[in-house]
């Protein structure tokens, strides 16, 4: 299809978005759905950000939904989401439950936009009952190290007959001291697998788990930072090998968080997933499926119903973001250039440059062409994007799309950063 033709069916379908009363359109169309996905263009946009805060707070408050889940390490997530439910042993501020977020890039968390999220948060359980009150938790893999020792520290705290094996479990780790790639390339290359030890424990986790206990939630963070181990150990692993397995491995380790976060909360249990488009989605619209790659938004389209997932890409045209030059470099506020002439982001721009909510659909007609949809990561060379930029059939990839014409960087909080 001509990108005038798409231009226009834009100018004729899209929504203005100016403030969040606007939001009403994505409210009653995702409100009714078990999960609803919120995407980003860049980990380091606060237009993102505060878009997907406002529209997580209606769903909360007008819709019920249970909890948000990110793409954030579980223990440092696990630490915002004690002080939004002011539980006893919570940080008294969210600054302070922040210094949790200390590995890089620590700015996808750390940051003002959610600091004000998690205080509106608090307020609003603060009305609540215990089990009524909303969540804030982490679905990623790379936290094997801080993974490991909170599950210590619970069985510790709790006098668990599972410390013993856990300790003999994570002394398999212990002459890799915290590198994950020596660890990997040992497992994968010399037969030296720690895999066996951390399944077993969180077998004994879970099955030992008491359901009915005083702070269950903190009995299933044990389990979860056993099954960040577990998947971790098998993530670090493949990364030396080429190929999709180490992508694959870590978004089915989000799902399967995600799956015991929903058991544990019960069976009328609504969650919101804030990740990057690229994990939620729906990988089979892009050129991901022909290298076999996996994602969050395919495969929990796969396992329920239709009406049961809404997912929400997030984009732009220009502006500014946070990122870093290299993995673990200091971050800096870059430029975002003017999108590519025809990609999707330049066909928004010009349907009108102001910020807009277009419904899209499998069904829609007009939106299932394959265009360049732009993807920024946590390393960014603005000068050198062209290859930031992702086929896609939007109407199979999202169920709606949020734009956003000129955005500008993230707030970050300045922590002390370790380095992965």
């Amino acid at each position: 299809m001509k990108s005038e033709t798409i231009v226009a069916q834009i100018e004729k379908n899209a929504t203005r978005l100016s403030t969040p009363d606007d939001l009403d359109l994505l409210v009653e169309a995702a409100g009714d759905a078990r999960y609803v996905l919120l995407g980003e263009a860049s980990h380091g946009t606060s237009d993102f950000y505060t878009w997907r805060a406002e529209l997580s707070k209606r769903l909360i408050a007008e819709k019920g939904f249970t909890f948000i889940a990110v793409e954030g390490d579980w223990p440092s997530c696990y630490s915002l989401n004690r002080y939004i439910k002011n539980q006893p042993d919570a940080d008294p501020t969210p600054r302070a439950a922040m210094q949790a977020f200390n590995r890089w890039p620590t700015w996808m968390w750390a940051n003002a936009e959610i600091i004000e999220l998690s205080k509106w948060m608090r307020e609003f359980n603060s009305k609540r009952s215990p089990e009524q009150k909303t969540g804030f938790y982490g679905l990623d893999v790379y936290s094997l190290w801080e993974s490991m020792e909170e599950v210590i520290r619970y069985l510790e705290r709790t006098g668990s007959p599972e410390l013993a094996q856990a300790k003999r479990a994570f002394e398999c780790f212990e002459p890799f001291k915290r590198n994950e790639q020596s660890y990997g390339l040992s497992a994968s290359f010399f037969s030296q697998s720690c895999e066996d030890e951390v399944v077993q424990l969180l077998m004994n986790l879970h099955n030992n788990r008491n359901f009915g206990m005083q702070d269950a939630e903190a009995a299933l963070s044990a389990e979860i930072n056993a099954l960040v181990a577990v998947n971790a150990e098998r993530y670090y692993r493949a990364m030396i090998q080429s190929g999709p397995d180490s992508w694959n491995i870590r978004d089915l380790h989000m799902v399967e968080t995600l799956q015991r976060l929903t058991k544990f909360h019960g069976p009328y249990t609504k969650a919101i997933i804030w990740e990057h488009n690229t994990h939620i989605g729906d990988a089979r619209a892009t050129d991901m499926a022909r290298a076999g790659m996996i994602n969050i938004g395919q495969v929990l389209r796969e396992q329920n119903r239709e009406e049961d997932v809404f997912t929400i890409g997030f984009g732009t045209h220009r502006g500014t973001v946070i990122a870093g030059r290299s993995w673990g470099a200091p971050m800096e506020e870059m430029p975002v250039p003017p999108a590519e002439k025809n990609s999707w982001e330049d066909l928004m721009h010009r349907a009108g440059s102001f910020d807009k909510i277009l419904m899209l659909g499998p069904g829609n007609p007009y939106f299932q062409s394959v265009i360049g949809h732009r993807a920024i990561g946590v390393v960014y060379h603005p000068e050198d994007e062209r290859g930031n930029y992702v086929p896609s059939r939007m109407a199979q990839r999202y169920d709606a799309f949020v734009y956003i014409d000129e955005t500008k960087a993230l707030d970050p909080l300045v922590l002390e950063v370790v380095h992965a």
